[in-house]
């Protein structure tokens, strides 16, 4: 049953398999199959009101405001009006539901939009349109050319060759590049007829829904055969037929159990520090609170029983009424008035904020790559401020330090190194843009794009070296590359990894040109000569196997297995006769990785017939398995992959993105430690560690963990930790891993000088085991920097959890693959890179962008204002609140803690809402203590948000302090200047209702004064704000104190008269002047001291900003001319400011030599020398003419600035900065012209 929209119903049971058969609607109902409908929104009209109240008050705040409304309507207890709560209340639940219903009829639209799209179904042996949301398991539907694919769908047939379709997954993976799927050849004979298709009745037995996207398995039987079926006969819902004029496919699932739908399910909630802090403190406000009304009702119960009587001798007499009853109901009144501890509008505030600073990310030119038309993107807007507290970055390296663009480099086979140039002495020379490359004309198919330096390699292909020729025979037929030929001898090739794409490229250079591929056979030119090789079996690659098989028969009948992968993987497979030559290869592979290569192995072996065809029988049996298939499969592929032959290495070139050293280098000054997490060698991810200034020849030392068993590994650590720290013991550890004992968090421990770390993946894993992970962790934690080789993506992952759960400290991991998806969603902040390998890692991130240099701004630019806007926002918020509250404390004891309140119950409604909120929000979306140009020049300014000194719980009690005294400020020195204060008049004053106005005035010019020492970056828009909010105030007062609205409503307006009679005093704003200054005087005083004795990081740069602007130059002034008449040409105002004036002065000409006795003390003095004009030109040694005349201001020690060239009267000695060009130049001394200031520029 269904209640309000909530489904009831218990789950259906948990489906194991999926069984259905083609054109058989009967049979598959039986089975309760979900249907085609999606339904994302979660109303409708009947239902939204109600379930979305529901959904509001199951979040603490809401639930405790309704609360005290309820309190609110109760005589005894309430002593304010109902609307000081409803009004905020309803006002934040509006916001609430407008936003939640705005977002539900989207969701209603874009339902309809998808579920009355029009496909062709085969029903009653024709094909009719039909609406998707119609469509049912079992049914054979036909697509054609750029039309979406209705369901998750078993490819039957096409109208290309071979059956063959062409599809898009933008909607899945982002990935734009087509992909290629291939129905089976039993299915693809039924073409496109109707009869035929009509009558297929094939029973598919297949996985139950998931939300795995790469992989499917299932089995066909038809025709009383069995076929296997995989992810490549599937087309999911989402993807987008391109390039193929019609298909047709069976319907496997529908509507919400499609995988595109089954992946639409909410992704782990990540909350900040921030978020963590705030919920401590909230529950601490409200355990705060409740000691407060305590207090308070103890005070009421005394003053009942010592001086209640007195005061109630006039009243009836009420039986029960005792004084214990009134403590009772004075707790609850106190519970209510002083609700506004606990702010209602602090999350909504909050939000608000976070939704700001993710536009400023998203709308940062400076983060938007050009090339690829990238923007940064923040994809969420609960983590900025986590932002500005990272302490750990995991990178990948492929793709994210590097560019991911492969070129093939170098080579070694079968013992001999290729792609080095040598001079005629035999000496290695460096290749650069001028070296000679290889002449490819030989062969017409030739990539006119590859380039390639070492001529050895051809004449080796040429003389037909068989070694050479099966390296390259292997490169053409081992991999998954797609070739399309547009024109006859222009082929382009779609491959999976640039890896292979490099590799296919660089074989067809060299004369084995892969042409095209069918499901059984690759075709290739073999130096000119077309040959087919039929495809008996392909090993696939995957992040486990780190290689990948084909066994291929050749024309002449003979069977060979190929294969390619990472050269330990390869190794741990080679036939005992290879160890010579393994020795040969390991030396070229450790030198191809001290140059940054990426390295692959490759090798085969001759397979007999008898022993192929046994394995094919138990490979198919295998396949068509749905119990553990990968598994089975697996071993399989171990058996058949042994004692192979080596033939020798490849060597890839991927270089480094732009600006990777220089971004590394400021997060490191930024107290950030950085660790790469990467699949390649161990010497390939040095050598990139060192290029990108992650390890430095500097440092004290670069341990490297490569043991091979547990004790091995422990050994180096501890030797390592140790060397960095050798009063280091192991108690510590042992106190950590006792049983017993919850997560402890291990403290960060100094070391003198720098370290870095390198771990392979074998001794990773022994090193993330239970007994040695903490200790792994230290010894790591104490590097400057950590380098992991050969990782899994699971490792990755472990890792960073691990960091995660014993370190105080934020994480974030930054990838651009498939494999780097589990490292982004186990770190606090998961950062995308939108590189070559398609879009699934930002599909999973947080934040996204195109470029890793990018990192830096969004850390120190972005994430520390952030931070700090947040950490003020919420100490600012609290200490108004705080303030505006503890007033009604001290008012308790002089009002016999009746539950009276000191303002006015319009001020208590609005002053969260209108008086306060613009203020406080213009701060925390437009402040900056610094701008970005000095946040990069002090990336050390990063620290205190990693330690959080901006916002703690320290912090927190330092505001509830500084709240505690201005309260009592802001009561007793009201109290006390209007204790018989009389007008100038001689009429008394010193009312209730003019002490209410007054305290709540001094309240409003104390936060904002404090708001205004808070503030770093004054805009137009925050000094609206705050100025605004005042005048808004007076302009409210005035209105809700006038005759006019107490005619209307007398009881909701009592404060008649109260503003015009007491603000035309000088004494009551003499007060609000004294009040305002002493509430903030302790806070100037505190910041004061700060700076003087003991400034922060941020003090100093503050500092250094404010001399930086002092010593600045006057702007020029320029003499005004007026125009009489000119010539006009839309020509010239179309050009910049050209260098005529650089050309007739002569500037620009070769200075005579200067001689130097010792260092600059001659700058200036020109000696003879040769001048390219001559000095008959009638030039002096400066460069001016000899008969110009030297400006009397330059004479006396001004100056023009060699580049805006500005000319100053008054130059200050020492470096100056141009106004124009933001540059540094030197003034000349008196007496030199500006020949000589332009020499002085250059030399600095």
């Amino acid at each position: 049953m269904s209640f309000f929209g909530l489904d009831c119903v218990r789950k259906k049971e948990r489906e194991l398999e999926r069984k259905l058969r083609a054109n058989d609607r009967e049979h598959n109902l039986s089975f309760k199959y979900a249907t085609n409908a999606i339904k994302t929104s979660k109303y409708n009209l009947f239902t939204f009101l109600p379930l979305n109240l529901f959904e509001q008050f199951q979040r603490i705040a809401n639930a405790y405001f309704l609360f005290l409304l309820v309190l609110q309507v109760i005589p005894q207890i309430s002593s304010l009006s109902w609307f000081t709560t409803v009004v905020p209340l309803v006002l934040v639940l509006s916001v609430t539901a407008a936003k939640d219903a705005t977002d539900d009829i989207n969701r209603h639209r874009s339902d309809n939009q998808v579920n009355n799209r029009k496909v062709e179904v085969l029903i009653d042996r024709k094909l009719r349109s039909e609406k998707w949301m119609h469509v049912q398991v079992g049914d054979i539907i036909k697509l054609e050319n750029n039309q979406f694919v209705t369901a998750d769908i078993l490819l039957l047939s096409s109208s290309e060759p071979l059956n063959l379709v062409y599809i898009e997954t933008a909607e899945l993976d982002g990935e734009t590049n087509l992909k290629v799927r291939q129905a089976l050849p039993v299915t693809g004979d039924l073409g496109d007829d109707i009869e035929k298709l009509a009558d297929f009745n094939g029973e598919v037995r297949c996985e139950p829904p998931n939300n795995r996207l790469d992989r499917f398995t299932g089995t066909l039987t038809y025709g009383g055969q069995k076929y296997p079926l995989d992810n490549e006969k599937i087309l999911l819902r989402g993807c987008t037929l391109r390039n193929t004029e019609w298909c047709f496919g069976l319907v496997l699932f529908g509507g919400p159990e499609t995988k595109l739908m089954q992946n639409c399910g909410k992704s782990t909630f990540k909350r900040t520090s921030i978020d963590r802090l705030m919920n401590v403190l909230v529950l601490c406000i409200f355990g705060f609170l409740a000691f407060m009304c305590t207090v308070l009702a103890i005070g009421n119960c005394i003053w009942e029983v010592n001086d209640g009587s007195n005061f109630t001798a006039f009243l009836p007499r009420q039986s029960g009424n005792s004084a214990a009853f009134s403590a009772f109901l004075t707790f609850w009144s106190y519970v209510i008035i002083l609700n506004t501890v606990v702010p209602i509008s602090l999350y909504v505030s909050v939000e608000i904020i976070r939704l700001g600073n993710s536009f400023y990310i998203d709308w940062d030119r400076k983060m938007y790559h050009a090339r690829n038309d990238t923007p940064a993107e923040a994809r969420t807007t609960t983590l900025n401020e986590e932002l500005g507290q990272i302490k750990y970055i995991f990178s990948d390296k492929t793709g994210t330090l590097t560019q991911n663009i492969m070129i093939f480099n170098k080579c070694s086979i079968n013992g001999k190194c290729y792609g080095d140039v040598y001079d005629y002495m035999g000496q290695r020379i460096e290749v650069t843009e001028h070296t000679e490359r290889v002449d490819f004309s030989f062969n017409p198919l030739a990539d006119p794009r590859f380039i390639f330096h070492d001529h050895a390699l051809v004449e080796a292909v040429k003389l037909e070296n068989p070694e050479v020729h099966a390296f390259f025979r292997l490169l053409a037929l081992c991999h998954t590359v797609m070739a399309e030929e547009k024109k006859e001898g222009e082929l382009y090739y779609q491959a999976q990894s640039p890896d292979e794409g490099a590799l296919v490229t660089a074989a067809r250079n060299f004369g084995f040109v892969f042409r095209s591929r069918t499901p059984d056979s690759v075709s290739i030119v073999e130096m000119g000569q077309q040959r087919s090789y039929e495809l008996l079996a392909i090993l696939d690659f995957n992040n486990v196997r780190k290689r990948m098989s084909v066994i291929v028969r050749s024309p002449e009948g003979k069977l060979s297995l190929y294969c390619k992968g990472a050269d330990t993987i390869i190794y741990e497979r080679l036939h005992q006769s290879c160890s010579k030559l393994m020795d040969v290869t390991t030396e070229h592979l450790n030198e191809f990785a001290g140059e940054g290569l990426r390295t692959l192995a490759l090798a085969y072996k001759d397979l007999d017939e008898e022993y192929f065809n046994q394995w094919k029988r138990r490979h198919h049996e295998a396949s068509t398995t749905l119990d553990d298939r990968e598994s089975k499969l697996d071993q399989l592929y171990e058996e058949i992959e042994g004692d192979l032959l080596l033939l020798g290495a490849t060597a890839i070139e991927d270089k480094l993105q732009d600006g990777v050293p220089q971004t590394i280098e400021q997060l490191s000054k930024a107290d950030i430690k950085v660790w790469v997490l990467t699949g390649d060698k161990q010497e390939t991810a040095e050598n990139i560690a060192y290029s990108c200034n992650l390890l430095r020849e500097e440092m004290n030392e670069v341990f490297i963990i490569s043991g091979n068993s547990p004790k091995d590994v422990g050994d180096e650590l501890r030797y390592a930790r140790t060397s960095m720290k050798p009063d280091s013991v192991d108690s510590v550890l042992l106190a950590e891993m006792s049983p017993g004992k919850g997560v402890k968090v291990m403290a960060d421990e100094a070391v003198n000088g720098e370290y870095g770390l390198v771990i392979n993946g074998h001794s990773l894993a022994y090193a993330l085991e239970h007994s040695m992970k903490l200790e792994f962790l230290r010894t790591a934690c104490m590097c400057k920097a950590v380098i992991c080789c050969r990782v899994t993506p699971l490792q990755k992952a472990q890792v960073v959890e691990l960091v995660k759960k014993y370190k105080q400290a934020v994480t974030l991991a930054i990838g651009d693959g498939a494999n780097d998806v589990s490292m982004i969603k186990a770190a606090h902040i998961g950062v995308g890179i939108s590189g070559q390998e398609g879009m699934q890692a930002v599909l999973s991130s947080d934040y996204s962008f195109a470029q890793f240099r990018f990192l830096q701004r969004l850390l120190l630019v972005h994430g520390r204002w952030s931070y700090l806007r947040m950490c003020k926002f919420l100490r600012y918020f609290f200490y108004k609140n705080f303030t505006f509250t503890f007033v009604h404390f001290w008012y308790a004891f002089f009002c016999g803690f009746s539950a009276q309140t000191v303002y006015d119950e319009w001020f208590i409604t609005l002053y969260n809402l209108v008086y306060t909120a613009l203020p406080v929000l213009g701060m925390s979306l437009f402040d900056q203590d610094v701008n970005d140009v000095w946040s990069f020049q002090h990336p050390q300014l990063y620290v205190p948000g990693q330690l959080n000194r901006y916002f703690s719980k320290k912090a927190f009690f330092k505001c509830a302090l500084h709240s505690v005294y201005s309260s009592l400020v802001l009561f007793f020195i009201p109290y006390a200047a209007m204790h018989d204060t009389v007008r100038d008049d001689g009429k008394d004053v010193a009312d209730y209702q003019s002490f209410a106005l007054l305290t709540q005035t001094c309240l409003l010019f104390a936060v904002s004064i404090q708001l205004g020492f808070e503030m770093s970056y004054w805009t137009a828009v925050n000094t609206f704000f705050v100025l605004g909010s005042l005048a808004m105030y007076f302009a409210v007062t005035f209105t809700m104190y006038s005759n006019g609205l107490f005619l209307v409503l007398p009881s909701a307006f009592p404060f008649i008269g109260t503003a015009r009679n007491s603000l035309n005093q000088p004494n009551i704003w003499l007060t609000i002047l004294l009040t305002s200054i002493l509430c903030v005087l302790p806070v100037v005083t505190y910041r004061f001291l700060l700076i003087q004795i003991c400034p922060t990081i941020n003090d100093k740069v503050m500092y250094k900003v404010r001399q930086a602007k002092a010593t600045l130059p006057p702007p020029p002034r320029r003499a005004r001319i007026r125009r009489t008449s000119s010539r006009r040409s839309g020509y010239a105002f179309s050009h910049a400011q050209g260098y005529g004036d650089l050309v007739t002065s002569g500037r620009f000409l070769r200075r005579p030599a200067v001689s130097r006795s010792s260092g600059f003390a001659n700058a200036g003095r020109a000696t003879t020398g040769f001048s390219p004009m001559g000095r008959s030109a009638g030039y002096s040694p400066t460069g001016r003419p000899q008969n110009a005349k030297v400006p009397d201001v330059e004479r006396e020690g001004g100056a023009r600035c060699f580049a805006c060239r500005t000319l100053f009267t008054s130059v200050p000695p020492g470096p100056t900065v141009c106004l124009l060009r933001a540059r540094t130049w030197v003034p000349a001394s008196r007496g030199e012209t500006p020949g000589h200031a332009a020499a002085n520029l250059a030399r600095t």
